[in-house]
């Protein structure tokens, strides 16, 4: 499926775009006039990313940015990390 969060479900919701028009009371004016409502699209933040699974395989999958943030999925490791040619591995003591 299009616009959907492969990991929690979310997906595209439906809102509305209120148009406002005047200056505000606080501002000095007489307040604001709502002149318009029609409906709009909240889609959410969606990103292609490389997520190893549970089995160790990699996968591309599209995530929202709050799984992405709070850690419900793993991101694939593209480079091993950097070791110096000389360095041993750490002692056990």
């Amino acid at each position: 499926m299009a616009r959907v969060c492969e990991v929690c479900g979310k997906g595209t919701q439906m809102g509305n775009s209120v148009e406002l028009r005047g200056k505000a009371k606080y501002l000095g004016g007489v307040g604001t006039k709502i002149t318009g409502i029609s409906r709009r699209k909240f889609k959410p933040n969606l990103q292609n990313v490389k997520v190893t699974t549970s089995n160790g395989t990699n996968k591309t999958m599209k995530v929202c940015a709050a799984c992405l943030r709070s850690g419900a999925v793993t991101k694939a490791v593209r480079n091993k990390p950097f070791k110096l040619p000389g360095e041993a591995k750490p002692k056990a003591s």
